[in-house]
């Protein structure tokens, strides 16, 4: 069932809209986009980040122009979006974000390590990356998925067009062939937005158990130690 707001209500009859071709061209692009993926590979992916939240590992997301304002708009939905209840959000860190941080990178080693290096910095294994590329081609994305798998990160990737490098170098890759980088960048945000809703709906109660019998099996080895002593 989809929700609607209670105040919606068309603008005009089906018989009277008039859908500009501009308009139209978009929407199929999309919707065939949409309707011939085999999104198995996000229900994966919501699943992993399903575990990092149980475990408390980090996630990062990356990206260049138009899927660095996504990575920084989703790193807010994980961190207090999904579980806005209790704060308790997602260990999750947008590398676009911290202009100081890319700008130096950028002058000093080159903006092709802008991310790598922030991941060697932060990352342990186990950690996840998850990268945005239209492309699949940009250098900082590719040198990213490398370095992730050097540090025995898990690597995803939401890729446009033919998926280029990245498409072998992620782990997981969740490729649409669309050759249209805005429908691309779209879609990034939509499968954001998904994982956002799935994590909040199934995810906030398991995870809040796991770290509840985390801190109580601590609590307990704390007052054995106590009783030892």
């Amino acid at each position: 069932m989809v929700a609607l707001s209670t105040n919606a209500r068309p603008r005009s009859s089906p018989k009277s809209k008039v859908v500009p071709a501009f308009v139209r061209h978009y929407r199929d692009t999309l919707e065939a986009a949409l309707e011939y993926h085999d999104w198995s590979d996000v229900a994966d992916l919501a699943n992993a980040m399903r575990r990092c939240w149980q475990d408390r590992r980090q996630v990062f997301l990356c990206g260049n122009g138009g899927s660095a304002a996504n990575a920084i708009h989703l790193a807010n939905d994980f961190l207090y979006g999904v579980a806005k209840a209790d704060g308790r959000g997602l260990r999750i860190t947008a590398l676009p974000a911290n202009a100081a941080v890319v700008t130096c990178l950028g002058n000093d080693i080159g903006y092709a390590d802008i991310f790598s290096q922030q991941l060697s910095v932060l990352a342990e294994p186990g950690d996840l990356l998850l990268a945005f590329s239209g492309s699949g081609n940009s250098p900082n994305i590719v040198k990213a998925l490398e370095r992730a798998r050097e540090l025995q990160m898990t690597s995803y990737a939401i890729l446009g067009f033919s998926g280029g490098k990245c498409l072998t170098l992620a782990d997981h890759p969740i490729h649409f062939p669309v050759d249209d980088m805005q429908v691309a960048e779209d879609l990034q945000v939509m499968i954001g937005h998904m994982l956002m809703q799935e994590l909040s709906n199934h995810g906030a109660n398991r995870a809040s158990r796991s770290s509840g019998a985390t801190r109580a099996s601590v609590s307990t080895r704390a007052s054995t130690s106590r009783r030892s002593r």
